[in-house]
């Protein structure tokens, strides 16, 4: 009985042996189920996922591509050369304008920026160009110059005679607030459809086909590679190589390739081919200026050629082509052989691709790289204009104006006086150097019309961003303020005839001290014409004039003239131990130059926002502070101190013209000033050294050397006095000073008709001013 038990056991095993394996097989194709349904649920969680990175990937797009794409810098102009019949210009300063502008020489001038020489005429293409008060597109002129002349303006097409144009501004600088990644903006619009073809043809020939990414390209790559044996083809699109640089590190992993291929996907499919092509003409990174990086095609045409991408040659576009690879490797300055061969490969890739016929393509490759100075992009060529116009920027918009995003700012630099006043700073400071040492410089030029600053050099080293004497170098002006004095006094009953005496002087102060001023040649006339005493720059007679009309009315046409610091009340105000910078002095002059009406200088004529709204435009701030007719009176005087006073070189130099200045020196010959005037600018000039000791010069023998040499090389407008009502001319006689009724050898003066008394006779009478002009010549002082 016990054997069977287990027999029957045995038996219910076996039995049950295939219900056994059936449920485990039952239970193996449950776990397949269960396998299934979990990939199912892990894809489902994979293309959420992707789903949600893509949404991530998109929003991060979206915000960088339809917002602002990148902080720019502000662009800084100079004012348009206009061009008109008459004007003072030469062949020479407009070779120089178009070189500034780098307009390219052509024998037959075909294309913007080109132009052609031929005798006294220049055949120019202007450039179009966007100013602030609207577009005006390309324009071929003829232009004939006599000496320092234009005389005739015509359309080159028609030769028609024009009256009016004006040339693109030079662009000075770019300014920012802050660190950013420097570029000159391209819109598709104005990209060389040549230049665009280039690159696709090295970079992406699918472009316009593919969704992104290019599985193409990758292949054309790989087998490009492997036939060369090393990598000369890559197989990233343009918009791989976009989103790359736009959004993501240049870290080399699988990760970062997946991000760049999805997000290449995207922006394919949100936008359009020539956005994301406008986008990466204006991201890609193409070398290195100093510390600073040069990005997108636009900036790179200047930096490396000094000319705009739409005016580079087939080869010059090619080069840039060429660098996008490796802008280091292929640094056309520091390895030009292997840029060349560069080059020479996308040049051989568009004939190949018959976007060059075979001669062409050997006119290009036998061409050298054609590359403009290194450092034509150089910050702060007029550093001491520049520093200016930091100084106004920020005073009238504020501390973080700059910062905004793609200004321009169109300034009233004028290249040709600033390369006159440079080569008149740096030339005569450096002939005198040779008996004088330790000498500097500084200079301001304005356009007393407008109240604009033409030109400024702070320095002798004229491209030094240092010390800025013409903004910074408070230094006392000497006799520069006895026009103040005169026109006290002509407001006050005196007149160009009156006679002052030219005789000792003591002054007392409330200390007890006693001042005795004297003449610059220690000498003593007796009775001088206030005119004549003036254009000698004669202290004794200034002094008296000043201490009898009163020092606070001084002090008041001081404040008048537009100096606003502190003015001290002395007596030795009256000579000129009152401090200031020669741009300061130019706004004194500057009124002066107006007759009276004051106007603050100013270095910015507008400023435009990124996209085209006007900001800022100058209006004129005209303002009248001082008496007209005191003011004709002064500036008559000063036109003296030209003709046969203190700076009676000029008219030695420039006798056909009629200028108006002054002489200035100081104590111990520490300062030497001049402040002169034609029909268009006021010039202000000190010399003298930054330790303070004495520099040797006489306001004649330093400043106006340099004011000299300045009109030499701008120019002359000979000034035009026009009379305010009220002026009329009298004829006065020579001892007394006053009006004579018939005097034959009577001086003709303008006069304010009001300070006229009663005509007198003759017996008082000396001879004519004219015919003694030796004798006073032996009298002239050094002012």
């Amino acid at each position: 009985m016990a054997s069977r038990k287990p027999a029957a056991k045995s038996s219910r095993s076996r039995k049950s042996a295939p219900r056994k394996g059936g449920a485990r097989s039952s239970a193996w194709s449950i776990n397949w189920s269960r396998w299934g349904w979990l990939g199912f649920k892990l894809a489902l969680v994979g293309v959420a996922a992707l789903v949600l990175f893509g949404i991530y990937l998109d929003s991060k797009i979206r915000v960088k591509f339809d917002g602002q794409k990148w902080q720019l810098p502000a662009l800084v102009y100079s004012r348009p050369l206009e061009l008109y019949p008459g004007q003072r210009l030469s062949k020479a300063q407009m070779l120089h304008e178009l070189k500034l502008l780098n307009y390219r020489p052509s024998p037959h001038p075909s294309g913007a920026g080109q132009y052609g020489e031929a005798g006294n005429q220049l055949v120019v293409i202007r450039r179009g160009f966007h100013f602030y008060d609207g577009e005006e597109p390309a324009r071929p002129l003829i232009l004939t110059f006599s000496g320092q002349r234009l005389t005739k303006l015509q359309n080159a097409d028609n030769r028609r005679e024009l009256g009016y144009v004006r040339m693109d501004p030079v662009l000075l600088d770019r300014l920012s607030a802050e660190q950013v990644e420097d570029r000159l903006l391209l819109r598709i619009d104005e990209v060389p459809q040549l230049f665009v073809d280039t690159l696709l043809t090295v970079e992406d020939r699918d472009f316009y086909h593919h969704g992104g990414v290019s599985l193409l390209s990758i292949g054309r790559a790989f087998w490009a590679n492997l036939r060369a044996g090393r990598t000369v083809q890559g197989g990233s699109t343009l918009t791989q190589q976009l989103a790359k640089n736009f959004f993501l590190t240049r870290e080399r992993s699988l990760w970062r390739k997946v991000q760049e291929a999805y997000m290449a996907v995207i922006m394919d499919y949100r936008y359009s081919k020539d956005q994301i092509l406008e986008t990466y003409l204006n991201e890609i990174y193409l070398g290195q200026n100093g510390n600073d990086g040069v990005y997108g095609f636009g900036l790179a045409s200047y930096f490396y050629f000094g000319l705009p991408l739409n005016e580079l040659e087939p080869d010059q576009l090619a080069l840039l082509v060429a660098m996008v690879r490796g802008p280091s490797y292929y640094d056309p300055w520091r390895f030009p052989e292997r840029a060349q061969q560069r080059r020479d490969l996308v040049l051989r890739l568009l004939l190949d691709n018959k976007r060059l016929n075979p001669q062409e393509y050997q006119s290009y490759v036998s061409r050298p790289l054609g590359l403009s100075a290194r450092g034509q992009m150089a910050y702060g060529r007029t550093p001491a204009f520049m520093n200016l116009l930091h100084r106004e920027l920020k005073q009238r918009f504020g501390e973080g104006f700059i910062g905004q995003s793609g200004l321009k700012i169109f300034t009233s630099l004028d290249p040709v006086a600033q390369q006159a006043a440079e080569q008149a700073v740096s030339g005569e400071l450096a002939k005198l150097a040779k008996s004088k040492s330790g000498l500097e410089g500084a200079m301001v030029v304005s356009n007393w019309h407008t109240g604009e600053v033409s030109a400024m050099v702070g320095g002798k080293d004229t491209r030094f961003a240092g010390f800025n004497r013409a903004l910074d170098a408070r230094r006392p002006i000497g006799s520069l303020i006895k026009p103040a004095v005169y026109y006290t006094g002509l407001m006050n009953g005196y007149r160009l005839a009156t006679p002052l005496k030219d005789e000792p002087l003591s002054l007392k102060s409330d200390g007890g001290k006693t001042w005795r001023p004297q003449n610059y040649d220690k000498g003593y006339r007796g009775q001088v014409p206030l005119y004549l005493a003036m254009a000698n720059s004669l202290n004794l007679p200034t002094v008296r004039l000043g201490m009898d009309v009163g020092l606070d009315k001084v002090v008041d046409s001081l404040k008048a003239l537009g100096v606003t610091q502190s003015i001290p009340v002395y007596p030795s105000l009256l000579l000129g131990t009152l401090a200031l910078s020669p741009y300061e002095v130019n706004q004194m002059y500057l009124t002066l130059a107006n007759q009276g009406l004051y106007q603050p200088l100013t270095a910015i004529r507008a400023v435009v926002s990124e996209d085209g709204k006007l900001l800022y435009e100058k209006a004129e701030q005209a303002k009248r502070q001082l008496d007209p007719q005191a003011s004709y009176l002064t500036l008559y005087t000063m036109t003296k101190v030209a003709s046969l006073g203190t700076a009676r070189s000029l008219a030695a130099q420039f006798p056909k013209a009629v200028l108006a200045g002054k002489t200035g020196t100081t104590d111990n010959l520490r300062d030497s000033w001049f402040s002169g005037l034609d029909n268009d600018e006021v010039v202000s000039v000190w010399v003298g050294r930054d330790d303070n000791q004495p520099a040797g010069l006489t306001g004649a023998g330093g400043a106006l050397r340099l004011f000299s040499d300045y009109l030499q090389r701008r120019g002359v407008n000979s000034l035009q006095l026009n009379p305010p009502r009220g002026i009329i001319t009298a004829r006065f006689n020579g001892a007394g000073g006053h009006v004579a009724d018939s005097c034959g050898n009577a001086t003709s003066l303008p006069a304010r008709s009001v300070d006229l008394p009663p005509a007198q006779g003759c017996s008082v009478l000396s001879a004519p001013i004219e015919q003694t002009k030796d004798w006073f010549e032996s009298l002239f002082g050094k002012g």
